[in-house]
């Protein structure tokens, strides 16, 4: 026998604390506090994530720059914001910054950690899930400043919101895990801006020709925000057809993600 730094007997060829890895939780938990650190103290994802869908709502609610229909222009804009917040983090956020870690070797050497993959995405999910809830709040308390009244169920807004962020997570690790980190940032931000023009953000789709609205309401972003757009605008029920867009594209982008998805 022989006394440890505390002063607890151990037995030889024992130690105190007893060595290996931490339950999965903690590791999963401690993964996803370090992902949401490392991106509220990036500038350029603050930018992305908080700065544009902020300065958007602020200057199309108090300028009328685009012609948004009957009503108040925030009521239209909050929940195309709101879609744009959710696409920021969870797609272009996320895939130019595990696209940069995969170039570095840093999914290399995480992946052979004891914490398991599927864990590490758990994390980066956790991550951006956090994030959106500062999101939504920071956009909500502006729109309610600036005279937002939402109307509708928070449960189809969560419902919009969850797949929302499972089909652009998917996308934004499919590409992550597939193309060089320099295309990636290309990409993502090209992406970003195309869909902030033709998903129905801003510019309402029926101001496009009906062939191009029959595309665009199959993309995600205009999914997203024409779902919440009908609840918090319009007090519908539940969007159900939004709902399957959204979840087409969430099973279809996450497995795409799973099966070409490359570590280095």
């Amino acid at each position: 026998m022989s006394a440890g730094t505390d002063g607890r007997a151990t037995a030889a060829g024992t130690y105190a604390p007893r060595p290996g890895a931490a339950p999965l939780s903690r590791m999963i938990a401690a993964q996803a506090a370090l992902e949401t650190r490392m991106l509220l103290r990036n500038g350029e994802q603050l930018l992305l994530t908080v700065v544009i869908p902020t300065l958007l709502l602020v200057l199309f609610s108090a300028v009328d720059i685009v012609d948004t229909g009957a009503g108040e222009a925030v009521d239209f804009l909050a929940p195309g914001i709101l879609a744009l917040a959710v696409m920021s983090t969870a797609f272009t956020g996320q895939a130019i910054a595990t696209g940069f870690e995969r170039r570095y070797g840093v999914l290399k050497r995480l992946a052979v950690s004891p914490l398991p993959r599927w864990g590490l995405m758990t994390a980066k999910t956790l991550s951006v899930l956090v994030t959106e809830v500062l999101q939504v709040v920071l956009v909500t308390v502006i729109a309610l400043t600036l005279g937002w009244s939402p109307q509708g169920g928070p449960l189809a807004v969560l419902l919009l919101l969850v797949l929302g962020t499972a089909a652009f997570s998917g996308l934004g690790l499919l590409m992550a895990g597939t193309l060089k980190a320099e295309a990636t940032l290309a990409a993502a931000n090209l992406v970003f801006l195309l869909l902030l023009v033709g998903g129905g953000v801003i510019v309402p789709l029926d101001r496009f020709p009906p062939v191009a609205q029959d595309v665009l309401g199959l993309l995600p972003i205009s999914a997203l925000s024409d779902g919440l757009r009908d609840v918090l605008q319009h007090g519908a029920g539940t969007p159900w057809g939004d709902l399957a867009v959204l979840a087409v594209w969430a099973v279809a982008g996450l497995a795409a993600a799973g099966r070409f998805f490359r570590w280095e």
